[in-house]
C-alpha cells in the first residue's frame, strides 16, 4: 500500500533514498514503538513523498493505514546512498517485494530526465501479480526506455494460473536466460534479508567479484 505526504517547502532528497516517519500521538503503540524506516517510492520531480509499505498486523501501520487525511507525521532525513554507481558499466538488479520502491524512484528520475546512459537488467520477485508494488508502471518504463530490461517472476501461481513473465524464485538458470551479453556488471540486491544473502551468496558462488554487490536488506515484512 502507498501512503502520500505533502513535500516540505525547501526539502529535497535524492533517488533511492530513506527517511524515519514518526506518528505523533498515536491512538496505540507497541514495543517497536513510534518510528520507521521507508525508502522513498516517489522520485524527486514528484510532488509528494510517497512510502510504499507492506501491512503487517502491528500498531504503527494499524495507526498508518487509520490516518485522517491530513493527519501531521514527523519526517527525519533524507539518509542512505542507494544509487546507480558507474555510468560505464552495466547495472543488474535483483530485487523482490518492497524491495523493489527505492528503484521506482531512481528508474523514473533517471528516465524523466533523459534516459538510462547504460543497460539495467531488473529480475523482481513476488509471489503473485498481484503482489507486485508498480508491476505496470515498471513495464511501461522498460518500454520508454530501451537500456531499461525489465523481468517480474512469479513463485506462487499454480500451473493453470494465466501468466507470460518467469515463475519461480530468481535462480542461476534465470540470471543465464536473461544476462546474456551482460558483462562486467554492477549488481543491486534488495529485499527482504534471507532474500538478500542468498542471493549474494550464488552471485559470490558464481565467480562475482564481492566488491561488484551493493545490498539492501528490507526488514519488517
Amino acid at each position: 500500500m502507498a501512503f502520500r505526504f505533502a513535500k516540505p517547502v525547501d526539502w529535497t532528497y535524492r533517488a533511492g533514498q530513506f527517511i524515519d516517519i514518526t506518528l505523533l500521538d498515536p491512538p496505540e503503540t507497541d514495543a517497536e514503538g513510534n518510528t520507521r524506516g521507508f525508502s522513498i517510492s516517489s522520485a524527486p520531480s514528484e510532488d509528494v513523498i510517497m512510502i510504499t509499505t507492506r501491512l503487517r498486523d502491528t500498531a504503527f501501520k494499524r495507526v498508518l493505514q487509520a490516518m485522517p487525511l491530513g493527519t501531521p507525521v514527523k519526517i527525519e532525513g533524507p539518509f542512505g546512498d542507494l544509487r546507480l554507481h558507474h555510468a560505464d558499466r552495466p547495472a543488474v538488479v535483483l530485487t523482490g517485494g518492497i524491495g523493489i520502491t527505492p528503484f521506482r524512484s531512481i528508474l523514473l528520475e533517471t528516465i524523466r530526465a533523459g534516459g538510462l546512459a547504460y543497460p539495467v537488467v531488473v529480475l523482481y520477485a513476488n509471489r503473485r501479480p498481484q503482489d507486485a508494488a508498480f508491476l505496470d508502471e515498471l513495464r511501461t518504463l522498460a518500454e520508454r526506455d530501451a537500456n531499461l530490461r525489465f523481468v517480474p517472476t512469479m513463485s506462487g501461481l499454480d500451473a493453470s494460473d494465466a501468466w507470460e513473465g518467469e515463475r519461480g524464485r530468481i535462480d542461476v538458470s534465470m540470471l543465464g536466460r536473461h544476462l546474456a551479453g551482460v558483462t562486467n556488471a554492477i549488481y543491486y540486491l534488495t529485499g527482504p534479508p534471507g532474500m538478500v544473502q542468498g542471493l549474494r551468496a550464488m552471485l559470490i558462488d558464481g565467480g562475482v567479484d564481492e566488491d561488484d554487490i551493493r545490498s539492501e536488506e528490507f526488514t519488517g515484512y
